[in-house]
């Protein structure tokens, strides 16, 4: 029978079937963070319970840590409380933790793939809902609550219905200036926020198949925008060249068995899927959100829509508009900008950095913008400075932070001010998202170095 990769990796997982209910699924990789993980450990020790597969599981602070100063004790009792919590839990079960000063220390997306544990075939659960960034390499990756995550820690297994199948397509080559951050965004305004629901989506077709794999990790990372459990592309040569020599990938003849079971993870050709889109790549153009939610977004060179040519309530979507502060029909090139923010799961990659220097390289850092630069790991930041990204960017007036999520979230020091305007590469523009009262344009890489040295919004092509 004819079967999808979605179908080979889970099928290969499931350890019991419940009749009319969940598969237990058996979990090969899980990460952990300090949010999601006290409540869990406690339950773990209410229950007199253990970890039952410590070296399966992997710690990184990166929510609550601050992105200066980060040799100084932290200053928010929570953030404090929540960082040592994990670092004695850590301890306390011999779990691998990469806390603040460890070298593999950054946000938990990042670090996982950088470090080869992410590898196809695999099952990967974390606390966090963009876990399905580790689908880009042929793994089912989905985020898990706080019951679940003790849940994993205990049994090494999670109970979970086997989600719907999607697969979208994009064929044909991306135009200029145009990269995987938009890619994902026009698929979730084409489909919404809530079109992928109860689905888990392969992506498939020329434009992910030339993709990079951290462009990859860029369009699975926001799969969860669009409802979907996950996202996945099936694992190449691209791919296996990634992660070859990794701390954590196979080495020697273990490398060798593993590459027997990675070349067989790809959907067979008559394999039926339960919903299928296809778009043509040269629809595509850099993107941009106008509203509250990343399925409200838009190509850079068209205007904010009518409520009547978008799907929802009249009412609402006025609304968000008038949170942010902008009208039907208004153009979104020259809108005033405050904040520019590079980083998060979504885009604080090596590539991502590349990208924001090429568009900064010989100007200048508009007066009236607040620049967050924030790599995703000291692995990143080391490649900064290594390849003189860090010099094109403080002779253009921006200044590199230390690694962590930073402004993604609002959940440590680098919040956005009530009312002011950020362009942010991060994964959410909900009210508030980055701050209290803070207004969120999602885009990509591009287009925030060119915002950021013209002070309001830029199309990226004009300046490349």
């Amino acid at each position: 029978m004819s079967t999808t990769l979605f179908d080979k990796v889970w099928d290969s997982h499931v350890v019991r079937k419940i009749e009319d209910g969940p598969d237990v699924l058996f979990i090969d990789r899980h990460l952990i963070h300090e949010v999601t993980s006290p409540v869990a450990f406690l339950g773990l020790k209410s229950r007199k319970n253990s970890v039952l597969y410590p070296g399966r599981t992997f710690a990184t602070a990166d929510h609550n840590t601050p992105t200066i100063n980060q040799h100084l004790p932290v200053e928010d009792p929570l953030s404090a409380n929540q960082l040592k919590a994990l670092e004695e839990n850590s301890a306390e079960w011999g779990i691998s933790h990469w806390g603040l000063g460890h070298q593999n220390n950054g946000i938990v997306h990042v670090v996982g793939p950088e470090n080869g544990i992410t590898l196809p075939g695999a099952t990967i659960v974390c606390g966090d809902s963009h876990t399905s960034t580790h689908g880009a390499f042929g793994a089912i990756a989905f985020g898990i609550g706080t019951s679940e995550v003790e849940m994993v820690l205990s049994s090494q297994c999670i109970m979970q219905p086997k989600p719907k199948k999607m697969r979208i397509n994009i064929n044909g080559k991306l135009g200029f200036g145009v990269t995987p951050k938009d890619v994902a965004l026009f698929i979730i305004s084409k489909l919404t926020t809530s079109g992928a629901t109860g689905y888990f989506v392969e992506y498939a077709g020329d434009v992910f198949k030339n993709m990079t794999m951290e462009g990859r990790m860029t369009v699975c990372n926001l799969s969860i925008e669009m409802g979907a459990r996950g996202g996945i592309v099936a694992p190449d040569e691209q791919t296996f060249e990634y992660i070859k020599g990794r701390t954590f990938t196979p080495k020697g003849t273990a490398w060798d068995k593993a590459m027997n079971y990675w070349e067989t993870l790809k959907t067979d050709e008559d394999a039926v899927f339960d919903k299928e889109y296809t778009f043509d790549a040269s629809e595509i153009e850099p993107m941009i959100t106008y509203g509250t939610n990343p399925g409200m977004g838009t190509g850079i060179s068209q205007n904010i829509p009518n409520a009547g040519e978008v799907e929802g309530g009249v009412a609402t979507y006025k609304k968000s508009l008038d949170y942010m502060g902008f009208h039907e029909g208004d153009s979104m090139i020259g809108k005033k900008v405050d904040y520019v923010f590079l980083g998060s799961c979504t885009n604080g990659r090596i590539e991502d950095f590349r990208a924001f220097a090429s568009i900064v390289k010989g100007r200048k850092k508009a007066d009236t913008i607040t620049a967050w630069l924030v790599p995703g790991s000291h692995i990143v930041e080391a490649k900064i400075k290594e390849e003189g990204l860090l010099d094109i960017l403080t002779e253009a007036g921006f200044a590199l932070r230390e690694p962590g999520c930073s402004a993604c979230l609002a959940m440590n020091d680098d919040k956005v001010p009530a009312g002011k305007v950020a362009v942010s590469t991060s994964n959410r523009n909900f009210e508030g998202r980055q701050g209290p009262g803070s207004r969120t344009l999602l885009a990509s890489p591009l287009v925030a170095a060119a915002t950021a040295v013209t002070g309001v919004v830029t199309d990226p092509r004009t300046l490349l």
